[in-house]
């Protein structure tokens, strides 16, 4: 269920209640020390790993065991890599034996030039693995149809892209985001795309409930102080939204903010 102003502002995916509305990805670090350096700066709860760097040697087993010791971290297996829905619910098995999460993130792209999710790849993979009790994330076009369908089948929360994977092109995708959080019964988390802060707070003002970034801190000159800001600007763009933004205004028109006429005007005795 989609859960807003609660007294603590917590929300609720999959069963599992979080305080912090920034998720984080795991890939691009140049090792695992700063890896873990930016996921405590950034107070995130909820991190994701692709699933074809865990269980294939000793490099992906530390990377694992790194992210199993950090306290307070709820794992979010993905099938990055997948190319069609067979290939994706088959690792998503594998994840949650490896790892013992309930989560996965479905990320089906079967063309490596481009990396866009394949929808109906997407939605098949969705529909079973919901069905098998997975508490399934899907990584998906920003379509407000396919985001409805997707939530028919059970999936736990939605997550569009906001631009194509590690474009730093930012909220290319607004107009469709608001539809789907407008419809939207489930949690909405933009992930791909965002390179700056003021995106993701964007992100969270236009009722998203959390984001998901990874090369925007992973690709950051300071890893850690990136992520710190990250923090700050979700926390600012939740709170911006429970404030109530005012109304957009006429293109053409102003409204004055003071009477800046009426003491100018004739007193009338």
């Amino acid at each position: 269920m989609k859960e807003t102003g609660n007294a603590d502002d917590s929300w609720t995916v999959g069963g599992h209640r979080f305080t912090s509305r920034l998720l984080m990805g795991t890939g691009k670090f140049r090792d695992a020390e700063t890896m873990a350096d930016a996921i405590q700066a950034s107070g995130a709860q909820f991190v994701t790993v692709a699933l074809r760097r865990v269980g294939g040697g000793s490099g992906a087993d530390d990377l694992l065991e790194s992210l199993l010791k950090l306290r307070g971290i709820t794992l979010m297996p993905n099938t990055s890599g997948a190319r069609t829905a067979a290939e994706a619910i088959r690792a998503a098995r594998l994840g949650r034996e490896l790892s013992g999460s309930p989560f996965v993130k479905v990320e089906i792209h079967p063309d490596p030039h481009h990396l866009m999710p394949d929808p109906i790849e997407t939605f098949e993979a969705a529909r079973v693995l919901a069905a098998e009790g997975f508490a399934v994330m899907p990584y998906m076009p920003a379509d407000p149809v396919l985001a409805r369908r997707l939530e028919d089948v059970g999936c736990a929360s939605l997550m569009p892209q906001g631009s194509a994977i590690g474009s730093g092109r930012g909220l290319a995708t607004a107009d469709m985001l608001r539809l789907i959080v407008r419809g939207a019964r489930i949690p909405v988390i933009v992930d791909a795309g965002l390179r700056a802060p003021s995106e993701a707070a964007a992100a969270l003002e236009m009722g998203c409930e959390a984001v998901l970034v990874n090369s925007a801190v992973a690709a950051a000159g300071d890893p850690a102080a990136m992520a710190d800001a990250f923090a700050r600007a979700v926390a600012a763009g939740r709170s911006a939204f429970m404030a109530g933004l005012m109304p957009r205004g006429s293109e053409t028109a102003a409204t004055s903010t003071s009477p800046l006429t009426s003491f100018l005007s004739p007193v009338t005795p």
